[in-house]
């Protein structure tokens, strides 16, 4: 087990999985000779070669669209999508074709293909690339959503996803690339829509993902020296939700904070909160709290930035009200 960042995890997932499988090919914009805008595909272009290692031109519809229909002919495509916020330009394909094919030609054929993308905020690259729209996306049956928190779970899920015969939106936070944590080396897999508990703990119970289980685990750190002791589950897959760890926690702590760094209106903060007063009422000592990101385009000044995000602060206050 080495210590790497989630840049190398991820990229290392890409490249087992292309030595593994010849069917395994990689498209999207700057992929090949340049290596990827976050570096993640630097020397797959050389290795692999222009067949596997295709640059597209700017044009997310034509790189999704493409991805579709070299899924639906047998192969295992990667797309990658610069950022979350131009997915947008490929929306009817993402979620009118992509996430229904195999239901409306009643299972005549898959679509193993994976869409990774960066998404989230804190990089001052202003409100229309700063995006955290995940939950749109898990909205939709028939597409599995998936945002990793660790360099582990990086590893394991995206080259569960890439394995996977169904098609897949894989999220990775574009602060998260420098982090480091311990990786299992060779063939690791994680499973898909499987949350798990991060830290135990029996005051509070968090739920999260993505970038918000970092700042999780810091505020708990810090409440542990008050003797809070936090626990926090990290969902992982969005779509699908396995709720079930979190209910159990809630069922322990009977108090919980859900952290999200998406806009809190009709956010996933909003489904695991309804689902936990539909699943574990009667356990509920106090009204579940939810932190999210100001009701606001993000801005692109630093200072105002950060005052829009979620921050440490604004989890242990959280924490402390439901107590």
């Amino acid at each position: 087990m080495a210590k790497i960042t989630m840049r190398q995890a991820i990229s290392q997932a890409l490249w087992e999985e292309m030595e593994r499988d010849p069917m395994v090919f990689i498209l999207g914009q700057e992929v090949g000779v340049w290596g990827g805008t976050y570096a993640v595909t630097k020397g797959f272009y050389d290795h692999f070669g222009p067949e596997r290692v295709r640059d597209t031109p700017i044009a997310e519809a034509a790189i999704i669209g493409s991805a579709i229909g070299a899924a639906m002919t047998g192969t295992r495509p990667v797309a990658e999508l610069m950022t979350i916020n131009f997915a947008f330009s490929a929306m009817d394909h993402i979620v009118n074709e992509a996430a229904k094919l195999h239901y409306m030609f009643n299972g005549q054929m898959v679509l193993p293909m994976v869409i990774r993308t960066v998404g989230g905020g804190g990089r001052q690259l202003g409100a229309t690339h700063s995006q955290t729209p995940d939950a749109i996306f898990a909205h939709f049956p028939g597409l599995k959503v998936i945002a990793p928190g660790t360099p582990a779970d990086a590893k394991g899920l995206l080259k569960a996803a890439i394995r996977s015969n169904d098609p897949i939106l894989f999220i990775e936070h574009s602060t998260l690339y420098q982090v480091r944590g311990d990786v299992p080396d060779g063939d690791y897999i994680v499973p898909i829509g499987k949350s798990t508990v991060q830290r135990p703990g029996e005051h509070v119970t968090i739920v999260t993902y993505s970038k918000m289980l970092e700042l999780s685990m810091k505020a708990a750190d810090e409440l542990a020296k008050e003797g809070i002791e936090v626990e926090i589950v990290d969902l992982r897959t969005l779509r699908p939700l396995d709720i079930d760890p979190v209910i159990e926690s809630i069922k322990k702590t009977n108090r919980g904070v859900i952290v999200e760094e998406g806009w809190k209106s009709f956010g996933v903060g909003s489904e695991i909160s309804s689902r936990i007063y539909e699943l574990a009422f009667d356990y509920i000592d106090a009204p579940i709290i939810r932190v999210a990101q100001k009701e606001v385009p993000l801005p692109y000044n630093q200072t105002l930035e950060q005052l829009a995000l979620p921050q440490i602060d604004d989890i242990i206050k959280a924490v402390k009200e439901v107590l």
